[in-house]
């Protein structure tokens, strides 16, 4: 028995470390996420940019993003998602050295697109990989590894923004540091298993046997069963464009799409982008206070983060959801109310708290929710295809929201452009609540079972 017992914790321990190792994608997405947030205060100046070119070195990263994420819905079957990761991270790296000694606002921007291809393959093909790899009673927790690596490297991104922010060229230095955590994913991605629902997908049982006994802490007859499991929910479909109109598999699409939108129009990534020029616009003037002032910021994202982790799989999703994107909706409000004060110290003291519980509220609900459903909700023939729509649609949004958000402060004021956001918060929480399937604890076949159900209504 204790021999057994031995075997299964090992198993186990491999998962999490498996999951841990494939979530360092999500250092990519976080540590450039964070770190253009205070390199643009520095880029800016240097380069004589507008409001509209600041918004395309910003949103160059999520356009790129697309063009991955499409990379990704078909070569993710065809080539295996380790493969894919491994790519993204050698995308990632030649993007950030690319970036580090551009001399003008259009090379650093091209740079920025192939970063942006990178994050869009990783983002698209990691967290459908943990699901994949994951036990049904942790999946949440484990794919919410891929969402604490992208707040872990926010914060990291604040803090190599921090110690730059006053040195010459410190953005340089910024920039070319990304391609630290690419090396650590790419070097971690090669000691992984592949999926073995992918493999099974390509017809090798026996290999999927062999991946799935060093991922799971059951015995030889569950992982049996497992196998069988997956192979009575794959249909005969060979995973074509065309099989995403299936109604099961629309009705899925219709949430997916529907969180990956909404995720972004609640106005997430203006606060991370842009974290450090809120706060100087509320009262902190010199660029190295700003960006020290939104390293609280980072600092709640990580521990929010670990919070959720730990109650995905306890709390559940929905439940989750409402809570959390009621506190978005608060805190925007909040922030809009903040700059209708006078400039100074009550006016920035509204404005870090605002930030803070919005973070909190985002990190426990659309952050990790939106990439943990988008990676389990889809049945295996489609599921890279519908994932990889999901991401596209993310990124497409992203971009739109990080382009557009200064001009929109422009036309409503910094007031109104975050109570608009956080009106599109309240729609948020009814779309939640209208569509949004509790999926906690329910295996991935199970979870296709749901939408094959809704798609008879």
């Amino acid at each position: 028995m204790r021999e057994s017992e031995a075997s299964a914790a090992r198993a186990r321990r491999h998962v999490v470390v498996t999951a841990a190792i494939a979530g360092l994608a999500g250092l990519l997405f976080g540590y450039d996420t964070g770190i253009i947030a205070g390199s643009l205060l520095l880029i800016t100046p240097e380069f004589g940019l507008s409001d509209l070119a600041a918004g395309m070195v910003v949103g160059a990263v999520p356009i790129g993003a697309v063009a991955g994420a499409w990379i990704a819905s078909t070569r993710a079957d065809k080539y295996g998602r380790r493969r894919l990761i491994l790519t993204s991270a050698l995308v990632f790296i030649v993007g950030a050295v690319v970036s580090a000694i551009s001399e003008s606002a259009s090379e650093l921007i091209l740079a920025r697109i192939l970063i942006g291809i990178g994050i869009g393959v990783a983002s698209a093909v990691a967290p459908v990989y943990i699901s994949e790899i994951s036990p049904a009673n942790i999946r949440g927790q484990l794919v919410t590894f891929f969402q604490l690596s992208v707040a872990v490297g926010i914060l990291v991104a604040y803090l190599v923004g921090l110690a730059f922010a006053d040195v010459d060229e410190g953005w340089r230095w910024m920039l070319g540091l990304g391609a630290v955590p690419a090396i650590a994913l790419g070097l971690g991605i090669l000691k992984l298993p592949p999926s073995p629902r992918w493999l099974l997908m390509k017809g090798d049982e026996a290999g999927a046997i062999e991946s799935m006994r060093q991922i799971r802490p059951a015995g030889e007859n569950a992982i049996v069963l497992e196998i069988q499991e997956i192979k009575s929910s794959m249909g005969e479909d060979t995973g074509k464009w065309r099989d995403l109109l299936r109604p099961a598999v629309k009705a899925a699409l219709f949430v997916g799409l529907g969180l990956a939108i909404l995720q972004q129009i609640t106005g997430i990534n203006t606060v991370i982008y842009y974290a450090p020029t809120i706060i100087q616009d509320a009262g902190i003037s010199s660029a190295s206070s700003a960006i020290f002032a939104s390293l609280g910021v980072g600092i709640i994202n990580v521990i929010m983060t670990v919070v959720a982790l730990r109650l995905l799989d306890r709390v559940g999703r929905r439940d989750l959801l409402f809570i959390g994107v009621s506190g978005m909706s608060l805190s925007l409000f909040l922030l809009g109310l903040a700059f209708t004060l006078d400039t100074g110290t009550a006016s920035s003291a509204v404005a870090i708290f605002s930030l803070m519980l919005f973070v909190s509220s985002f990190a426990i609900s659309l952050g990790p929710i939106f990439w943990l459903l988008n990676a389990e909700i889809y049945p295996l023939e489609v599921r890279s295809r519908a994932a990889s729509l999901g991401t596209m649609t993310n990124w497409l949004f992203n971009f739109i929201v990080s382009l557009t958000f200064l001009s929109l402060i422009d036309l409503l004021t910094r007031t109104g452009a975050f109570w608009l956001y956080g009106a599109i918060g309240l729609i948020s929480l009814w779309f939640c609540w209208k569509f949004v399937p509790e999926t906690n604890g329910r295996s991935l076949a199970q979870i296709d079972a749901i939408f094959q159900r809704r798609a008879k209504k």
